[in-house]
């Protein structure tokens, strides 16, 4: 999430995605319509450097984006990928498109060409019900399972572990992830309701434990603010985050 917040909104009977500057002011809103195709709710979204808008469509199985720019604020939708569910996205340090896929246990990459075609595409096989995805140390990533753990991968995409089998901690149900400067993961537990900092060789540390209802998505701002979706209020809830804890 590199310089702005996006938020997913159902306004009135089409889904929209709103896009807000890092002071919460609205920059443009994108409806998630395809002409002659209807309607369609985003699941997950991100947003590429070139700032191109990412997002899973769970329910028709795909994978769409967008180019909005000031000629042209609503652009056009792309489907750029078909998967059997895909729910999670983000975008690596290498500008890869992530993708967790919940029924095949997988998590696919892929880079976009000029003409938003698929390019390199690659796969993570065997993991339990996948379910958001996030930027790891080192050009890495992180994946949240359904069932309680998070998965961590290299650059490379081998495994590293995961969170549980590496610090002990007892997650309830692990839903966004991401990695802030410092190299330390962030997760948010939907079941818990708090948001954990697991740091590299230290302890987990819990950054926040009060006043959320149903916490999924996190990022954290170049900035060092920490950015929590909460969907049991409907508020994107920022913090103040000094890296200097990690």
């Amino acid at each position: 999430m590199a310089g702005t917040w996006d938020l997913v909104e159902l306004t009135g009977t089409v889904p929209c995605i709103h896009v807000l500057d890092l002071e919460g002011r609205p920059v443009c809103h994108l409806p998630c319509h395809i002409p002659g195709a209807g309607d369609f709710v985003p699941e997950d979204v991100a947003v590429t450097a070139a700032g191109l808008v990412v997002v899973s469509d769970l329910v028709h199985g795909a994978v769409r984006a967008l180019q909005h720019t000031a000629r042209a604020p609503q652009g056009r939708w792309v489907t750029v990928g078909n998967f059997l569910a895909p729910q999670g996205l983000a975008v690596d340090a290498f500008g890869r498109v992530l993708v967790t896929d919940y029924v095949p246990g997988a998590v696919h990459s892929f880079t976009l060409g000029p003409a938003l075609e698929p390019l390199a595409p690659a796969s993570i096989l065997g993991l339990e019900g996948p379910c958001w995805v996030g930027p790891g140390p080192d050009g890495g990533l992180a994946v949240s399972e359904e069932f309680g753990d998070v998965r961590l991968f290299g650059s490379a995409c081998q495994p590293l572990g995961s969170l549980r089998g590496l610090t002990g901690h007892s997650f309830g149900s692990p839903a966004g992830v991401c990695t802030d400067a410092a190299g330390s993961v962030i997760v948010v537990d939907e079941q818990q309701c708090q948001v954990t900092l697991f740091p590299r060789a230290r302890a987990p540390i819990c950054l926040v434990s009060e006043g959320l209802g149903q916490p999924l998505g996190v990022a954290c701002t170049p900035q060092g603010q920490l950015v929590v979706a909460d969907a049991g209020d409907g508020y994107i809830k920022v913090y103040q985050y000094h890296l200097e804890l990690a």
